[in-house]
């Protein structure tokens, strides 16, 4: 019954902009950390970003924090503004979360704690 559902990837040439959604259902409990993954060419899944549903908190990994930016304008729906992107942020971004967590770094760092995935979208920054 849970869904996520990414949408919004695509191909953008470096310095460009790229917005991602996650659209959500079924998520009943009070408290998620929705966050984004993102999966390089041979590089490991590593968090992104992420947002507390219950106060609005989030935070993003120092490669991103000056260029990302993470929000839910709808209750059911999160959003990733990509801005100056650059080929290494080329991967597949993945929407996720994790029931009963804020939020944290910690959290945003420890994939096995999301219960659930969407599909992913394909993000590929090149000239």
């Amino acid at each position: 019954q849970v869904q996520l559902v990414e949408s919004g990837g695509g191909l953008v040439q470096p310095g460009g902009s790229q917005r991602l959604a996650c659209a959500t259902s079924g998520l009943t409990s009070k408290a998620y950390s929705i966050a984004w993954f993102r999966q390089a060419p041979g590089k490991e899944r590593q968090g992104v970003s992420c947002i507390s549903t219950e106060d609005g908190s989030s935070y993003s990994k120092d490669s991103v924090k000056d260029r990302f930016t993470i929000s839910r304008d709808n209750p059911n729906t999160i959003y990733l503004q990509m801005d100056n992107l650059k080929p290494e942020d080329t991967g597949i971004y993945y929407c996720a979360a994790a029931e009963n967590y804020y939020c944290t770094a910690p959290v945003l760092s420890d994939a096995g704690l999301y219960d659930y995935w969407g599909q992913g979208t394909q993000v590929a920054v090149s000239s």
